[in-house]
C-alpha cells in the first residue's frame, strides 16, 4: 500500500473515497484538510505539495504554461453554470452586459476559473471589450509567476462590501443574499441554458491532477487513483438537471469545455496560446476513459 498525500474537496464524487467506502489494494489516499479546498491550489502549485489534487482548471492552465510538474487527469469534480455569479449594486441603477465597458469591476484573482468563464462568455456572446474593464483584485494568483497587471483593492476590503459601498460596480465569482445586490444577467438560469444549448459543454472549474513524479514513475497508481473516482461516479445517482453531466470523465467527454476554457483564457493573455487538449495530457493520463 503507497500512501498517496491527497488534496480533495467535499463533493458527491469525491465522498465515498474520502469515507472510505471505495479503496485500493495498492494505494492509500492521505487526505489534507484545506477549508476551503482552493486555499490548497497554491501549495500544490508552488511546493508540489500533494501526490493527487483537485485544481482549479485555469490554475492548471497557467501552471502549464509555466512548467509546472503536474499532469492532468480526465476526471472533474465540479462543474457548473456561471452566469449567476456577477452581481451589481441595484440601487445605482441597471447594469447590464453592455454598460461594463470602462466601469470598475472587482473579481477575487483575475485568474479564477470562474471569472475566466464568465469574462470569456461576456468577450465571446456580448461583444463586451474586457480591455476597457478597471478591473480590481483582492488576492494574489496561485502561481507566482503569473504577472498581475490589475488594480489591487486597498488591503482589508472585502469586495461585496466595496460593491454595495459603490466602491465597485461590478463583481464577478461571487453569490449573495443580498436584495440590494441583482445578477448581471437578468436571467442567469435561462441565459445559462442557452449558451448549453449552443454550446453543448458544462464549464468545468475544478478537475483532478497528479504529480509529474508519480505519473512517471508509477503510472499504475494513477490509473489506480482514476479507477477509485471512476467507481464513485459509476454508482452516483443519473444526472436529474436536464440529464447534463456536470462531472464529465475521459478525454473526449472532455474536448469541448477544454477547448472553450483554453481559448477563453488565450483570449484573456491568462496563458500565452491555445494549447490543443492532447497536449494538456501525457501517455500515463491520455488514455484513461
Amino acid at each position: 500500500m503507497t500512501p498517496l498525500k491527497t488534496l480533495l474537496g467535499d463533493y458527491p464524487l469525491t465522498s465515498a473515497l474520502k469515507k472510505g467506502e471505495i479503496v485500493s489494494d495498492t494505494v492509500k489516499l492521505e487526505f489534507a484538510d484545506y477549508r476551503p479546498t482552493n486555499t490548497g491550489f497554491k501549495p500544490m502549485v508552488r511546493e508540489g505539495k500533494f501526490d493527487v489534487s483537485e485544481m482549479a482548471i485555469v490554475t492548471y492552465l497557467i501552471a502549464k504554461a509555466h512548467h509546472k510538474p503536474m499532469l492532468l487527469l480526465p476526471a472533474v469534480v465540479m462543474g457548473r453554470f456561471q452566469h449567476d455569479y456577477a452581481l451589481y449594486n441595484r440601487a445605482r441603477g441597471v447594469l447590464t452586459p453592455a454598460d461594463l465597458e470602462g466601469k470598475r469591476v472587482g473579481i477575487r484573482s483575475f485568474t479564477t476559473t470562474t471569472g475566466a468563464w464568465i469574462r470569456g462568455i461576456l468577450a465571446n456572446d456580448y461583444g463586451v471589450d474586457l480591455d476597457s474593464i478597471r478591473w480590481i483584485t483582492f488576492e494574489e494568483p496561485h502561481v507566482a509567476e503569473y504577472v498581475d497587471t490589475t488594480e489591487r483593492a486597498p488591503d482589508g476590503k472585502k469586495i461585496i462590501d466595496m460593491l454595495l459601498a459603490g466602491e465597485l460596480d461590478a463583481v464577478l465569482g461571487e453569490r449573495s443574499d443580498d436584495a440590494r445586490l441583482a445578477t448581471l444577467f437578468t436571467d442567469p438560469a435561462a441565459e445559462a441554458k442557452a449558451w448549453y444549448d449552443r454550446n453543448r459543454i458544462v464549464p468545468i472549474n475544478h478537475v483532478v491532477v497528479v504529480s509529474e513524479k508519480l505519473a512517471k514513475e508509477r503510472p499504475d497508481q494513477v490509473r489506480e487513483v482514476f479507477r477509485m473516482l471512476k467507481a464513485r461516479k459509476a454508482n452516483m445517482p443519473a444526472p436529474t438537471k436536464g440529464n447534463i453531466d456536470f462531472c464529465p470523465f475521459g478525454l473526449e467527454a472532455l474536448r469541448g469545455p477544454l477547448e472553450v476554457i483554453v481559448r477563453y483564457a488565450a483570449q484573456q493573455g491568462l496563458i500565452p496560446r491555445a494549447y490543443a487538449v492532447d497536449e494538456l495530457f501525457d501517455d500515463a493520463t491520455r488514455t484513461l476513459a
